[in-house]
């Protein structure tokens, strides 16, 4: 069993706004391990299933990175690849210094 890299990183939700990258068969692994129970659906087997399989060097890796994002989406945890657009303006003061 060889850990292998992903070419592109899987981005996660983890809860209040955190994010975690998965960008190995190890990550996937440890991920899918930790996962709550109560969460786990049929795309969860089918994760653990690619990841064994890959491990184990019978599948690409990309193949269980893909059924890694197939579950992330069902169990609505991947982490949006567009991120807010956070724009800052200046405001205009007034005399005394408040906002205007």
């Amino acid at each position: 069993m060889h850990d292998r890299m992903f070419f592109t990183p899987v981005a996660l939700s983890v809860g209040a706004g955190h994010k975690r990258m998965i960008a190995s068969l190890f990550d996937m692994h440890d991920f899918l391990t930790e996962f709550p129970p109560s969460r786990r659906r049929l795309s969860y087997g089918a994760a653990v299933k690619a990841c064994e399989a890959a491990r184990a060097g019978e599948i690409p890796a990309e193949a269980a990175r893909d059924a890694l994002i197939t579950f992330a989406v069902t169990a609505g945890i991947l982490w949006p690849s567009d991120q807010p657009i956070v724009s800052v303006k200046p405001v205009a003061r007034g005399y005394g210094g408040f906002a205007a």
